[in-house]
């Protein structure tokens, strides 16, 4: 039956989710973080850009080959069994409505620059729960009104990101510009080091993958997607900050706390900036926390359909997984009340650092299940005549996964392990379960993948109705 409320995304959409997720709030500070190692962390920014087209090339190929909802975890699963899926989804979900609670704890940050809500403590708890929850109330409508706040707010946040841009080509001064290498480090050094900091603002280029099941026609519009939204996003990062670099001057920049609001003051005089920027930043993060609710649906959801999570995760309503929309909310939203009123902003602040590694383990896994296809000679996976072409394409995107986890820091990679592996009881519990149930945990589900022919086209008896079972993964539930 039609559902008003449920839609497919077509490819405009699946790259404002792509775009909106990658870029949060973290860009209204990018130019001032990586301003004290000078002009050469353009540098860094093109070498992290090709990095992450590669990741989503890798992304687009995996999604031609399965596109079902789940991304990662579909692709580690179908590489190296039960077990690699279910780190890549419970990585992939602790990451999702953590970094939620943080995005709007900073939200919350710029809504002070316009309605005062740090006065009490129960009026800024109840204006970032309000930000959490409306998003939430979107998903939960249906994925149409999904696709609809994600493009609103794309092109709403794009507004004044290119007026910065375009103003900083009118008003750019070579002389704010600084040296090309502030510190003492080496090209090299420098590079590495603005890099660390710039790695993560490139995550969030699997969302399209993630979603594949919700695309209208996935095996061509997923890499698709994931491509022209990383080159998006990459150029809004890298025409900003250019701007910002040209139209404040270094020795300011390097210790501004608001360098985008800086550079519109610098343009065109005034103080108004701070509430431009403000309102981008709201507009920008509440795209980012609307695509991320969605995100932390999807990956419960189909591991849930392999019995590798509760069987609560496989309830959707109008195209969306209601129960992992809800528990990922509930537990951001948890969260988020015990960073402000119990005192735990230390361990808030290091459960965030977490999720910058936890989010990598999904991408090594899915490049090397990449890897594993091109390699262990399986012929229904690959086209050999690409094969040279996409190992050289995962191997790189497989170097920038392990970029990503080192730029995490020792810390982070030593507690991001023990927040992984905390997972593992999870696990041997719903193993279990499957086992007394009679389904032993490594069977194939119902909904595995059609087998592909080197032609790239599914083989007999395997048409597009026959993939995957109504109701599940692409397309089920849905006209």
């Amino acid at each position: 039956m039609h559902d008003r409320h449920s839609r497919r995304f077509g490819l405009p959409t699946a790259t404002a989710l792509v775009m909106g997720n990658i870029i949060g709030g973290g860009i209204f500070l990018l130019p001032a973080l990586v301003a004290p190692y000078g002009t050469v962390s353009l540098v860094a920014f093109v070498v992290l850009t090709a990095g992450a087209l590669a990741l989503a090339l890798v992304f687009g190929k995996l999604a031609q080959r399965d596109p079902r909802t789940g991304g990662p975890y579909v692709y580690a699963r179908a590489a190296f069994g039960d077990f690699a899926g279910f780190l890549a989804a419970w990585s992939y979900w602790i990451t999702t409505w953590v970094s939620n609670a943080a995005l709007a704890v900073a939200a919350v940050g710029y809504l002070d620059v316009l309605v005062p809500v740090h006065g009490a403590t129960w009026r800024t708890v109840l204006a970032a729960l309000v930000i959490l929850w409306l998003p939430a109330l979107a998903n939960l409508a249906g994925t149409r009104y999904v696709g609809a706040v994600q493009l609103v707010s794309t092109v709403l946040k794009f507004a004044p990101l290119l007026l910065v841009a375009i103003g900083g080509l009118v008003f750019f001064d070579p002389a704010n510009l600084g040296p090309f290498q502030a510190g003492d480090q080496g090209l090299t050094g420098s590079v590495s080091a603005a890099a660390a900091i710039l790695l993560f603002s490139y995550l969030g280029v699997e969302s399209a993958a993630m979603s594949a099941g919700e695309v209208r026609d996935p095996r061509r519009n997923v890499g698709r997607a994931t491509v022209l939204g990383t080159l998006g996003a990459a150029l809004v990062y890298l025409l900003g900050t250019l701007a910002v670099f040209g139209t404040v001057a270094h020795a300011d920049l390097v210790d501004s706390t608001a360098p985008f609001s800086d550079s519109v003051n610098a343009m065109f005089g005034g103080d108004w900036g701070g509430v431009v920027i403000a309102c981008a930043a709201l507009v920008s993060m509440t795209g980012a926390l609307n695509g991320w609710t969605l995100m932390s649906a999807q990956a419960p959801y189909a591991a849930a359909r392999d019995g590798l999570f509760p069987a609560a995760f496989l309830r959707r309503r109008r195209g969306v997984p209601t129960t992992g929309v809800l528990v990922g909310t509930v537990l951001a939203s948890l969260l988020t009340v015990a960073a402000y009123t119990l005192g735990t902003g230390g361990a808030f602040e290091t459960l965030v650092l977490v999720t910058t590694f936890t989010a990598t383990v999904p991408y090594l896994l899915a490049t090397a299940a990449q890897l594993y296809f091109l390699l262990s000679g399986q012929r229904d996976r690959v086209r050999p005549a690409r094969l040279t072409r996409d190992a050289a394409l995962a191997l790189t995107a497989f170097g920038f996964s392990l970029w990503l986890v080192a730029g995490a820091g020792y810390a982070a990679v030593y507690q991001g392990v023990l927040f992984l592996f905390a997972g593992v009881l999870v696990y041997v519990w719903l193993a279990a379960r499957r086992t007394r149930a009679g389904s032993p945990a490594g069977a194939e589900p119902a909904s595995a993948a059609p087998r592909v022919e080197p032609s790239g086209q599914a083989s007999p008896g395997q048409g597009p109705a026959d993939q995957v079972p109504a109701g599940v993964g692409a397309g089920g539930g849905r006209p």
